[in-house]
Protein backbone atom coordinates (compact mmCIF):
# COMPACT_ATOMS: atom_id res chain seq x y z
CA UNK A 1 0.00 0.00 0.00
CA UNK A 2 1.63 3.31 -0.90
CA UNK A 3 0.80 6.46 0.81
CA UNK A 4 0.58 9.49 -1.15
CA UNK A 5 3.12 12.03 0.51
CA UNK A 6 2.28 15.25 -1.98
CA UNK A 7 5.28 17.18 -3.41
CA UNK A 8 5.68 19.31 -0.80
CA UNK A 9 8.99 19.25 0.86
CA UNK A 10 9.59 20.47 4.25
CA UNK A 11 12.72 22.98 4.12
CA UNK A 12 14.98 22.47 8.02
CA UNK A 13 13.61 26.05 8.55
CA UNK A 14 10.15 24.70 8.51
CA UNK A 15 11.23 22.11 10.77
CA UNK A 16 12.50 24.21 13.64
CA UNK A 17 9.17 26.10 13.85
CA UNK A 18 6.00 24.81 14.52
CA UNK A 19 3.16 27.20 12.59
CA UNK A 20 -0.86 27.57 12.73
CA UNK A 21 -2.36 23.72 12.68
CA UNK A 22 0.34 22.17 13.74
CA UNK A 23 0.70 24.39 17.36
CA UNK A 24 -0.47 21.50 19.89
CA UNK A 25 -0.77 23.63 23.38
CA UNK A 26 -3.32 24.62 24.70
CA UNK A 27 -2.78 28.57 25.77
CA UNK A 28 -0.29 30.80 23.89
CA UNK A 29 0.93 34.02 24.28
CA UNK A 30 0.39 35.89 21.34
CA UNK A 31 2.73 38.77 20.17
CA UNK A 32 3.15 40.20 16.94
CA UNK A 33 2.22 43.68 15.13
CA UNK A 34 -1.28 44.63 15.14
CA UNK A 35 -2.16 42.26 17.63
CA UNK A 36 -3.31 42.85 21.60
CA UNK A 37 0.33 40.92 23.52
CA UNK A 38 -1.42 38.38 25.76
CA UNK A 39 -2.65 34.85 26.81
CA UNK A 40 -4.80 33.27 24.56
CA UNK A 41 -6.40 29.72 23.43
CA UNK A 42 -4.78 28.65 20.07
CA UNK A 43 -8.15 28.46 18.56
CA UNK A 44 -8.16 31.84 19.55
CA UNK A 45 -5.18 33.21 18.11
CA UNK A 46 -5.24 30.97 14.91
CA UNK A 47 -8.59 32.80 14.46
CA UNK A 48 -6.74 36.15 15.18
CA UNK A 49 -3.66 34.80 12.55
CA UNK A 50 -6.32 33.94 10.16
CA UNK A 51 -8.55 37.28 10.08
CA UNK A 52 -5.14 39.00 9.18
CA UNK A 53 -4.24 36.39 6.57
CA UNK A 54 -1.11 35.73 7.90
CA UNK A 55 0.43 32.82 9.72
CA UNK A 56 0.89 31.84 13.68
CA UNK A 57 4.73 30.58 14.38
CA UNK A 58 5.38 28.81 17.61
CA UNK A 59 8.77 31.17 18.07
CA UNK A 60 9.65 29.93 21.32
CA UNK A 61 8.01 26.43 22.22
CA UNK A 62 10.20 25.43 25.75
CA UNK A 63 7.87 29.11 27.22
CA UNK A 64 4.87 28.33 29.48
CA UNK A 65 2.71 28.94 27.59
CA UNK A 66 4.48 29.01 24.18
CA UNK A 67 5.31 32.30 22.59
CA UNK A 68 3.29 32.41 19.07
CA UNK A 69 4.00 35.46 17.02
CA UNK A 70 1.32 36.31 14.09
CA UNK A 71 3.39 36.96 10.84
CA UNK A 72 3.79 36.14 7.19
CA UNK A 73 5.88 32.71 7.61
CA UNK A 74 7.22 32.47 3.87
CA UNK A 75 8.72 36.20 3.88
CA UNK A 76 9.85 35.75 7.61
CA UNK A 77 11.86 32.66 6.42
CA UNK A 78 12.84 34.91 2.96
CA UNK A 79 14.28 37.46 4.94
CA UNK A 80 16.24 34.80 7.72
CA UNK A 81 18.00 33.33 4.43
CA UNK A 82 18.57 36.72 2.77
CA UNK A 83 20.36 37.60 6.42
CA UNK A 84 21.93 34.27 6.61
CA UNK A 85 23.33 34.93 3.01
CA UNK A 86 24.78 38.32 3.66
CA UNK A 87 26.68 37.32 6.99
CA UNK A 88 28.04 34.46 4.38
CA UNK A 89 29.56 36.71 2.26
CA UNK A 90 30.70 38.74 4.51
CA UNK A 91 32.55 35.95 6.36
CA UNK A 92 36.63 36.15 4.93
CA UNK A 93 37.79 32.94 3.99
CA UNK A 94 41.79 32.92 5.43
CA UNK A 95 43.97 30.87 2.55
CA UNK A 96 47.13 30.07 3.80
CA UNK A 97 50.11 29.53 1.31
CA UNK A 98 53.43 27.94 1.95
CA UNK A 99 57.07 28.70 1.17
CA UNK A 100 59.71 25.88 1.67
CA UNK A 101 63.27 26.82 2.50
CA UNK A 102 66.51 24.54 3.13
CA UNK A 103 68.72 25.89 5.42
CA UNK A 104 70.90 26.63 2.89
CA UNK A 105 69.13 28.10 0.46
CA UNK A 106 71.01 30.80 -1.66
CA UNK A 107 69.94 34.60 -2.30
CA UNK A 108 68.85 33.80 -5.77
CA UNK A 109 66.43 31.30 -4.77
CA UNK A 110 65.70 33.21 -1.50
CA UNK A 111 64.92 36.69 -3.83
CA UNK A 112 62.26 34.48 -6.23
CA UNK A 113 60.46 32.74 -3.30
CA UNK A 114 60.45 36.53 -1.37
CA UNK A 115 58.61 37.51 -4.46
CA UNK A 116 56.31 35.12 -4.35
CA UNK A 117 56.13 35.96 -0.11
CA UNK A 118 55.19 39.40 -1.58
CA UNK A 119 52.54 37.87 -3.94
CA UNK A 120 50.94 36.33 -1.27
CA UNK A 121 50.81 38.69 1.43
CA UNK A 122 49.17 41.43 -1.30
CA UNK A 123 46.68 39.18 -2.61
CA UNK A 124 45.40 38.88 1.26
CA UNK A 125 46.78 35.31 2.19
CA UNK A 126 48.40 33.99 4.76
CA UNK A 127 51.48 32.90 4.61
CA UNK A 128 53.55 29.83 6.26
CA UNK A 129 57.64 30.37 5.80
CA UNK A 130 59.17 27.10 6.83
CA UNK A 131 62.97 25.63 7.01
CA UNK A 132 62.93 22.06 6.61
CA UNK A 133 66.17 20.17 8.17
CA UNK A 134 67.01 16.78 6.07
CA UNK A 135 69.37 14.43 7.48
CA UNK A 136 72.26 15.93 9.91
CA UNK A 137 71.48 19.47 8.14
CA UNK A 138 69.53 20.18 11.63
CA UNK A 139 73.26 20.96 13.07
CA UNK A 140 71.99 24.55 10.68
CA UNK A 141 69.52 25.16 13.16
CA UNK A 142 70.73 29.20 13.70
CA UNK A 143 70.95 29.70 10.18
CA UNK A 144 67.70 28.70 9.74
CA UNK A 145 66.28 31.06 12.10
CA UNK A 146 67.91 33.88 10.23
CA UNK A 147 66.54 33.37 7.11
CA UNK A 148 63.41 33.58 8.42
CA UNK A 149 63.79 36.19 10.52
CA UNK A 150 65.83 38.17 7.53
CA UNK A 151 62.46 37.31 5.40
CA UNK A 152 60.11 38.57 8.08
CA UNK A 153 62.25 41.96 8.09
CA UNK A 154 62.17 41.92 4.19
CA UNK A 155 58.10 41.92 3.97
CA UNK A 156 58.04 43.76 7.11
CA UNK A 157 55.80 46.67 4.83
CA UNK A 158 53.50 43.91 3.63
CA UNK A 159 52.36 41.99 6.18
CA UNK A 160 53.61 41.17 10.14
CA UNK A 161 54.86 38.50 11.79
CA UNK A 162 51.65 36.36 13.79
CA UNK A 163 54.47 33.75 14.82
CA UNK A 164 58.03 33.51 15.47
CA UNK A 165 60.28 31.22 14.29
CA UNK A 166 59.40 27.95 15.76
CA UNK A 167 61.08 24.24 15.66
CA UNK A 168 58.61 21.42 15.29
CA UNK A 169 60.65 18.09 14.47
CA UNK A 170 62.78 18.69 11.26
CA UNK A 171 60.47 22.33 10.46
CA UNK A 172 60.95 25.31 11.84
CA UNK A 173 57.84 27.28 11.22
CA UNK A 174 56.65 30.99 11.29
CA UNK A 175 53.58 32.48 10.26
CA UNK A 176 53.08 35.92 8.82
CA UNK A 177 49.60 37.90 8.42
CA UNK A 178 48.50 40.28 5.71
CA UNK A 179 48.47 43.95 6.70
CA UNK A 180 45.13 45.46 6.48
CA UNK A 181 44.59 47.88 3.42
Amino acid sequence: MRRNRGSFKRTEKEEQHKINRNIRSENVRLVGDNVETGIYTTRQALAMAEEQGVDLVEISPKADPPVCKVMDYKKFLYEQKKRDKALKSKATKVVVKEIRFGPQTDDHDYEFKKKHAEKFLKEGAKLKAFVFFKGRSIVFKEQGQILLLKLAQDLEEYGKVEQMPRLEGKRMTMFIAPKKK
